[in-house]
């Protein structure tokens, strides 16, 4: 996508001329472009287009499998700004394109070893996003109702499709296949009902993190729901590594069972995308090896 396609957002977002277009690393199922007008100054466009969408057509899953779109962006905005985190401030809201400020910056991933006082901000801010709570699960413009079955039970069945799946393309993960169903069974089997649930990020890594100004500012915001903290949890256990900061009240039966769940879905997820065109290949499959070994060693 060039400056001919983005040129009447520019002039709509800004009222000047569109000079120069760059997409951004990263985005897997949108367009992240930085546009540059002609007095050099910047902005940041997510554009929502079938050919920006580098995931092969699946059968949709209503909570995980649609994580993308400018209504989800939207409600998810919305949600975390009033919870008292920061995201980037909107300058257009089109029908398959949004623009937003661009803050520069760097990524927190590039930063977190002298980042003290970043990591401590975000940390504040997610506990007031998980503190966010709602009777029923789900994006918070679709919540399920009241008798859906409970979050255990769908990671449950989402991790089993998974298995299945990963069987099928791993074979030492085959070689496991009983040990590894019962123990998805087993640590659901332990897990007590629960009432409320909180508002998370859900995709939540340094690498959808920017630091602008000294503050964290999230980004990748469309997997925003209420569900289980404990989901977040055991993904920013993954992603920040020594950096992550354990809080108190999480469930251990629930971060036992999410953390298999987890690694399944993170071997499942990016052998699927790797089905497509998608350009970072050398990192999906990074991420595979490196989930298919957690996976086996539970």
């Amino acid at each position: 996508m060039g400056v001919a396609d983005l040129t009447d957002i520019a002039h709509a977002a800004y009222g000047r001329e569109l000079r120069d277009v760059v997409r951004l690393h990263g985005g897997s199922k949108k367009g992240v472009y930085r546009l540059t007008l002609d007095d050099g100054t910047t902005g940041i466009a997510y554009v929502w287009r079938r050919s920006e969408d580098y995931w092969p057509e699946h059968e949709p899953d209503p909570l995980f499998g649609n994580a993308s779109g400018r209504d989800l962006f939207l409600t998810a905005h919305t949600a975390l700004s009033e919870a008292g985190a920061c995201v980037p401030r909107l300058v257009l809201v089109d029908s398959d394109v949004i623009v937003v400020e661009d803050l520069g910056g760097e990524f927190l991933e590039k930063l977190l070893d002298d980042s003290a006082e970043v990591l401590d901000r975000l940390w504040e801010d997610l506990r007031a996003v998980h503190q966010r709570l709602s009777p029923r699960y789900g994006r918070p413009s679709a919540l399920q109702p009241v008798d859906a079955p409970p979050v255990p039970d769908v990671v449950l069945q989402r991790a089993l499709g998974h298995l299945d799946a990963c069987c099928e393309r791993v074979p030492r993960i085959a070689a496991e296949r009983d040990r590894l169903e019962t123990q998805l069974r087993q640590r659901h089997s332990l897990i007590e009902p629960r009432a409320e649930y909180g508002l998370i990020h859900g995709e939540l890594g340094p690498d959808h993190v920017l630091v602008a100004g000294g503050r964290p500012v999230l980004i990748d915001i469309e997997g925003v729901m209420f569900f289980d903290v404990e989901w977040e949890h055991v993904f920013l256990e993954l992603r920040f590594g020594p950096h992550y900061r354990p809080v108190d009240g999480l469930d251990p039966a629930r971060l036992n069972l999410y953390r298999l769940a987890q690694y399944l879905s993170l071997v499942e997820g990016p052998l699927r995308l790797l089905d497509g065109d998608f350009p970072h290949r050398d990192a999906m499959r990074e991420i595979v090896e490196h989930n298919i070994e957690r996976a086996l060693l539970c």
